[in-house]
């Protein structure tokens, strides 16, 4: 069966949080890690904290929102840094692990190659890359593909992917699919959290802003609008050296 076909194979997915997946996969507690496109600083916490990362360097690429994160200052082991995937500011094998939570898609498609070549530079041996990407399928995918279509940027990231594996720079150790629920009470906080952003320019007309609405809404219940939101996960390893 293919990648495609699995990944529309609802019996292909486990459903849970994240940050379950990340426990099973990789050993974080008391490791250097680098967390790319950390946005609002959720994952960048829980890696802190929950965890137990030694250190957390988290990047981010809108301006905005990086200068949110320097606010924060309940986390000791984390420092926020401007900058992308494609020119990481450390030295060679600096880090035990690199994690990209729905990043690696939002790196300009002509750099993606140069990002993965990044991040195997500032790996130790032995070192893993994390990455996990939203599926191109099912109900969630619908209503935010008419907000910005990303089948062509999702593809390239893992066409990155698996360019990166063949050049032998990573050897591809788990690919696992699993599905998180999301839950937004209204159209109020469901625009807020996606079409008000300040990382992506959203050139909706009113007539488009409308059709958002109307397939949002088409699963509103007096619970708010519940999703199942699909993901896949590739964990990779450095290849010359035993994990």
């Amino acid at each position: 069966m293919s990648r495609q076909m699995i990944e529309t194979d609802p019996s292909a997915y486990r459903t849970c949080d994240e940050i379950q997946v990340v426990e099973e996969l990789v050993e974080v507690k008391g490791r250097r890690v680098l967390e790319l496109g950390c946005g609002a600083a959720w994952m960048t916490r829980l890696l802190a904290t929950r965890l137990g990362a030694r250190q957390v360097t988290a990047t981010e690429v809108d301006r905005i929102q990086h200068q949110k994160n320097l606010a924060i200052r309940d986390l000791p082991n984390v420092e926020f840094r401007f900058g992308g995937a494609e020119s990481i500011a450390d030295p060679d094998a600096t880090y035990d692990g690199v994690f990209l939570f729905k990043s690696l898609h939002h790196v300009p498609v002509a750099l993606m190659d140069q990002a993965l070549a990044e991040i195997r530079r500032v790996l130790v041996p032995g070192g893993y890359v994390y990455i996990s990407e939203p599926v191109y399928w099912g109900a969630f995918n619908a209503v935010m593909r008419l907000i910005h279509d990303e089948r062509l940027v999702r593809a390239a990231a893992y066409a990155a992917i698996e360019r990166a594996v063949a050049r032998g720079q990573f050897r591809w150790e788990h690919q696992v699919f699993y599905q998180s629920e999301g839950v937004y009470p209204s159209w109020e906080a469901f625009a807020e959290r996606f079409i008000q952003v300040t990382h992506t320019e959203h050139d909706l007309d009113a007539a488009r802003l409308a059709e958002v609405r109307a397939a949002f809404e088409g699963h509103l219940t007096p619970e708010g609008a519940r999703f199942l939101k699909p993901h896949r996960v590739d964990l990779l390893r450095v290849r010359d050296a035993t994990p």
